[in-house]
Formats: structure tokens, sequence, C-alpha cells
């Protein structure tokens, strides 16, 4: 809690002014009391109107004061809670953008979806209900039982010693109700990962009728957090019956006690109304003391878990040093490097060494786990290697500025990612300051700009949420004119061509041949990497061997037998139709 009240310094004025505002009606909450005692005892008693009117003006002059403050107080609270709310979600936002990919790991993106969004409203009502009442009620409990003392001492000391008391039962709810309220932020993101997951694969749920287990899954995550929820709320709505019979039974000692120190001349009826008046006021604190407890309880648990991802430390290869920012010719070396993630026992790659010319293209086979994706995300340092070095240009891939070396590298995913906006954004997503030329000879390169050419609005048409209204090939193509419109030196390949049609294939790999760059190509098929400068044969993470097509052939069984069954598999699925 203590880091994100750090962020209220920003607005140290606006929560000052809120909480001297806060004071102001504090202060005329505290003296209504005693004036009431003082229209009783002096004015009402005796029948003496003036008096009555004179203190009755003073009352309500000051309840108009208090309400302006209210009123005041209230906007300045807002500009507090609202301005640290923006604040939080913007760092927070940053720092998403820093994590390498492993802290990323750690982290499930339903959990980051509510930590931005959910736990960060949490926050935002917690500060504003601590700079509008939060404070106030503890401290008109406080003020209250003084004020009572210098109105009655005796019957202020029934107060004295139900208070502490009653607030002991509050405090240990509110230690049980934070514990569960952490829970309950748990079990949402539990349910919105399920949420999420179904609204991604809706397509797949339909063609497979699975839309029963679907139904069924969601209602166990969200009776589960219905479960959490109402024991975490019947635990603090617990204190408010305690409460309330506490200090009713106060209120009658005070009512006994003080009729019979009226019988006695030892108390005035207007001290036993403000007694009585403190002791009502009191109550009604607790009561909403007991709903900030709640208020608090929730705001430490989403705060606990907004610092968990503020408190990440930003891994080496993503700090923005002053390493090198000299242009890259393309040149890659890698020497014994093995890498492991750390959330598996087994290395990804096992004394990896090889080297590549600027302006080669080498292409990467293996099986699924092979550790041929591990490469690909090994040179732009999205992870750095266990053990082992990796140059680019003689030059170990640490020294150079994280960014400077990443502007350089075009990368294409096997899953290709669209963003929102029209087909222009998404290519000069690639290069923020590319020309409509540069765009274009992008979408060329790609295949895909005849197809642009047909959209009613071309470039400038928008795209549906993750480009639904395209094909999987026409996506992939997108995400590769991304990747070309930079002009890289070096070009990244993950299984970028699965989605693409034999012919389409075919263009966009001529293209690639005649590309200014160093080209890594990660593919199932041997026909997608045959007219590579080298090929690398991955298993198990190790590299088996490397070469041409046609030195392979000759040289590793393994990779003979890959091709003779993809050449099996093309007759077959060439076979024409007898009639």
């Amino acid at each position: 809690m203590r880091k994100i009240l750090s962020y209220v310094k920003t607005y140290q004025k606006a929560a000052w002014i809120a909480i001297f505002l806060m004071a102001v009606e504090l202060a005329v909450e505290l003296v209504q009391p005693i004036l009431m005692a003082i229209i009783i005892d002096k004015g009402v008693v005796p029948g003496e109107l003036s008096t009555v009117m004179t203190w009755g003006g003073v009352l309500v002059g000051l309840s108009l004061l208090a309400f302006a403050g209210g009123i005041i107080s209230s906007y300045f609270a807002s500009e507090v809670s609202q301005g640290v709310g923006h604040d939080l979600r913007e760092d927070l936002f940053v720092k998403i953008q820093e994590l390498s990919l492993v802290q990323f790991q750690k982290f499930s993106t339903s959990s980051l979806l509510t930590r931005l969004t959910i736990d960060v409203t949490q926050i935002q009502g917690f500060l504003f209900m601590s700079l509008r009442i939060m404070l106030r009620a503890p401290l008109f409990i406080i003020g209250g039982i003084i004020m009572a003392f210098t109105v009655h001492t005796g019957l202020a000391l029934i107060l004295l010693l139900s208070v502490p008391i009653l607030l002991a039962v509050m405090l240990w709810i509110m230690t049980k109700g934070v514990k569960l309220f952490s829970s309950v932020q748990e079990k949402l993101d539990s349910v919105n990962t399920v949420i999420r997951e179904n609204l991604m694969g809706i397509r797949l749920i339909k063609v497979f009728s699975r839309h029963k287990h679907e139904n069924k899954r969601f209602t166990n995550v969200n009776d589960t957090l219905a479960d959490i929820n109402k024991r975490a709320l019947w635990t603090m709505e617990l204190a408010m019956p305690i409460v309330m019979f506490g200090m009713n039974a106060s209120l009658v000692a005070i009512l006994w006690f003080g009729s019979i120190e009226m019988n006695t001349g030892g108390a005035q009826a207007g001290e036993i109304v403000a007694i009585i008046n403190y002791g009502t006021r009191i109550l009604g604190s607790f009561s909403v003391f007991s709903f900030l407890l709640m208020n608090f309880s929730r705001g430490k648990a989403s705060a606990t878990r907004i610092t968990g991802v503020l408190d990440e430390n930003i891994e080496e290869q993503n700090i923005h040093h002053n390493g090198e920012k000299k242009h890259i010719k393309g040149e890659i070396t890698f020497q014994n490097v093995s890498f492991r993630y750390p959330s598996s026992p087994n290395p990804a790659l096992k004394n990896i060494s090889f080297s590549v010319k600027a302006g080669e293209t080498v292409g990467i086979l293996g099986e699924t786990g092979s550790g041929k994706t591990s490469i690909m995300q090994l040179l732009p340092r999205l992870v750095d290697p266990t053990s082992g070095e990796i140059k680019i240009d003689q030059l170990n891939i640490s020294r150079y500025e994280v960014e400077a070396l990443r502007t350089q590298i075009g990368f294409v995913p096997q899953e290709a990612h669209l963003f929102s906006g029209s087909v222009k954004d998404n290519i000069s997503w690639g290069k923020e300051d590319a020309s409509m030329e540069e765009i274009s000879r992008a979408a060329k390169d790609a295949g895909i700009h005849d197809f642009i050419m047909t959209l009613p609005e071309q470039y400038e048409t928008k795209l549906g949420q993750r480009g639904v209204n395209f094909s999987g090939g026409q996506k992939q193509r997108l995400s590769m004119a991304r990747a070309f419109v930079r002009k890289p030196s070096i070009l990244l390949l993950d299984d970028s061509t699965s989605a693409l049609d034999a012919k389409t294939e075919v263009k966009v790999l001529e293209t690639l041949r005649n590309q200014a760059c160093t080209t890594l190509i990660i593919a199932q098929k041997i026909s997608s990497v045959k007219e590579a400068d080298k090929i690398l044969l991955l298993q198990h993470g190790k590299l088996i061997a490397s070469g041409t097509h046609e030195s392979l052939l000759n040289e590793s069984d393994y990779y003979r037998n890959i091709y003779k069954s993809q050449r099996q598999e093309e007759v077959i699925s060439y076979v024409p139709a007898t009639e």
C-alpha cells in the first residue's frame, strides 16, 4: 500500500485541500451536539426564543459551511483518485511492455487485465473514500468521545468503555476480510481467463458444438467466485450487527444513568441529548467504518496485486542502456549456445553453434519442441542464453542497445497478429514514418497488394477485431509486409508461410531471396527452405546437421527421411480424380 500511496504525492495539493475541507465538515459535526444542548438548556427549557433563534442561526450557518466544504472536498478528492488511477494504469502498462517474455509469463493475460482495470478502480475508490470519509469516521469517533467529556464526564465514560471493544472487533474482521478479498481477486482472474479464451475461440466452439462444455466450465469458476465473494461479504457484514448491538446497549446505558443524573441534579436535559447525539453519530461512524473497512480490504488486496507487477525488476536485456547503436550488416554467430526456460526442467537448446554470413538465407527445420522458435527469440534478445555467446557482426548482442538492435530486425510470427486500425496502419506499424510508396512496396513484396486494391477503401480499409475479416493467409501476408517495410538487416520468419497457398508461397520465397538482408526461415516443409544458402536441422534442442539441401540429402539420413516422406505426401495429395 505504501508504494500506491506514493502516487498521491503528485496530487498532494488537491489532497490537502480535500483533507482540510473534510476537517471543516468534521469540526462542524463535532460542535453541532453542543450547540443543540445550548439551544435546549438555555432556550427551549426556559422559553428564551431569542436564544433559540440566535444559536439556531449559528447552527444553520455552520451546516451550510459544512455543505459547501463537502462539495468542494469531493471535487478535489476526485481529482486525486482519478489522477492516481490514471498514473497507475499508465505505469502498469509501461511496466508490462518492459517485462521480458519470461517475466511476462509469471502473470496470466487475464490477471494483467484485471490489475489494469478492476484493481486500479478499487484503488481509486479507496483513495476517494479515504479523503472524503475514511479519515472523518475514525476522527469523529475520537473527537466525539473527547467532546462528550466536555459535556458530561460520567456519561462520556460509558462511550469510552464501549468504543475500544467495538474497534477491536472491527479490526479483527478487517484482517480476515483482506485475506478473503485477495482470494476474490484471484478467482476473478480465473473467470476472466475463461471468458477471454471463450471469446477468442468462439468459432472453434461453435464448429465443435462445445458450448455446453464451455457453459459448464464458466459455471464452475463463476460459482467459485460467488462463493468466496459471499464469504468475504458475510465476514465484513458481520461487523455491523455487532457494532449496532454494542452501541445501542451503550445508548440505553447512557439514558438510564442520565435519568438518574437528572433526578439528582447532576445533568441537564440538553447535556443528555448532546451525549446521546454523540453516541448516535459515533454509531453512524461505525456503520460507515464497517463499509470503509470493506473498501480498505478490497483496496489493500488490489494494491498488493498492482505492486506485484510494479516491483518486478526489469531484466538486463530490456534496460535501454548506452550500448552500441551502429548499423548492423547481418552476420550472425552462435557459439556453444544453450538456453532453458525457467519454467522447464529441460533445456530448449543445447550447445548450439553455427554461423551465417550477412545477406544469406538460412532455413531451420526440426520437429515440434526442437528449439527452432527459441533461436528466433534469442536474436532480438526477447530472452538471453543460459550459456554461450551470440554475436552479430562479431559483436556480442549484449553490447548493443536493445532498441537499436530490435529496430534493425524484422520479425514475422507464426500466428499473425493484426491491430485495430486500417490496413495502412498495420503495415506502417513496422516503420512509423513509412511513406505510402514504402508501404505499397512492402505489400507487393508480401503478395498482398493486389488484394488490398480490391478492398472498398484500399489501404484505408478498417480491419475487424484481430483482422477477423481477413483469411489466415491474408493476415500472414500483412504481417510479412509489416516486417518488410522497415527494410531490416535481419529478417526472422517463424513458420510464416504455413497459411499461404503454394503459388503465393513461391512468390514470397522469391521475394525473400531478393531482400538485401540476412534471413532466417523456420519451416515445416523442406520445399520452403530448399533454395536456402544453408539449412539447420534441429532435434531435441541439438543441432544435428547443417548444410545445403543437396549436401544434407547426401549426408543426413534424418533429413533424407523427412524429404522422402514429404515427397510422398505431395504425390498422394496430387492424385487426379477418376471419372
